[in-house]
């Protein structure tokens, strides 16, 4: 078999890599310097960087208060779609009278979207006395359909003679999810941690509605709350938005080979 060269591959995908890095790049650039967008011909190179407009964006607004309201949101999150996601996954891939239907339930409620769900979920959470706090930020997404499914391919990977033989040595169901499943089930898991985290953490409509009071509000609000403070905000702007990327591009780099995992399980077999 007739071998072809890997490097016009490797070259098509080093351009591609340096094309969709490019906006990232402007966005630390401008935010180092805070020149005009605008301004032509465009600079490669920052001139006069100082980091002043992240101290700005530090003062202006109570940052570290925001920073911890998503954090908060973002952690409860985060957990309760692991555990949440995984039990509804292991349960999907058991045998049990009108499962089909429930798939199919499931897969009409992903074409819903969450707009649609807004003032329900509002009502349940006043009703249930959750509205201005953690807890009534991060209910909503406790859990994911895509997050679930993604936990059900990975657990349909694992052989069930696996199961059946916890369940010999006398494992409760319990016990299979987090002694047997779950250790192997690890890109699943890091899938969910990054897709929940992200979602939670870049969440703005829910926040808004939710919050009564500006030591609740998140990151999201504090970028809207932040640009009505400012006039003249090109550098500060860009310097927040940095702000709020680093923890989602951190934790994505830091599992990004169980993610594409978690992704593609159940794809192949065999």
């Amino acid at each position: 078999m007739k071998k072809y060269p890997r490097w016009p591959i490797h070259l098509a995908l080093i351009a591609t890599c340096f094309v969709m890095l490019v906006p990232f790049y402007w966005v630390l650039k401008t935010s180092i310097s805070g020149e005009n967008i605008f301004s032509y011909p465009p600079s490669i190179i920052p001139r006069h960087p100082n980091p002043f407009y992240y101290v700005d964006v530090w003062y202006a607004i109570p940052f570290a208060r925001f920073f911890l309201n998503s954090v908060i949101v973002s952690v409860m999150t985060v957990i309760a779609n692991v555990v949440l996601n995984a039990m509804a996954g292991y349960s999907l891939t058991q045998g049990f009278r009108g499962k089909t239907v429930v798939l199919m339930l499931f897969l009409s409620c992903m074409m819903i979207p969450f707009q649609t769900t807004i003032i329900p979920a509002y009502l349940i959470t006043g009703k249930l006395g959750l509205l201005d706090s953690y807890l009534g930020l991060a209910l909503p997404m406790f859990s994911t359909i895509i997050c679930i499914f993604v936990f059900k391919a990975s657990f349909d990977a694992i052989p069930h003679s696996l199961i059946d033989a916890a369940r010999i040595d006398g494992l409760s169901e319990w016990k299979i999810i987090w002694k047997v499943m779950m250790p192997l089930a690890k890109s699943a898991m890091a899938t969910n941690v990054i897709l929940s985290f992200i979602w939670s953490w870049n969440n703005f409509m829910w926040p808004l509605i939710a919050t009564r009071s500006a030591d609740m509000q998140t990151l999201p609000l504090g970028l809207a709350r932040f640009l009505s403070y400012q006039e003249d905000s090109t550098g500060a702007l860009y310097a927040f938005c940095i702000m709020v990327l680093a923890p989602g591009i951190l934790l994505f780099l830091l599992a990004q080979k169980e993610f594409v995992q978690g992704l593609t399980s159940g794809a192949a077999k065999g």
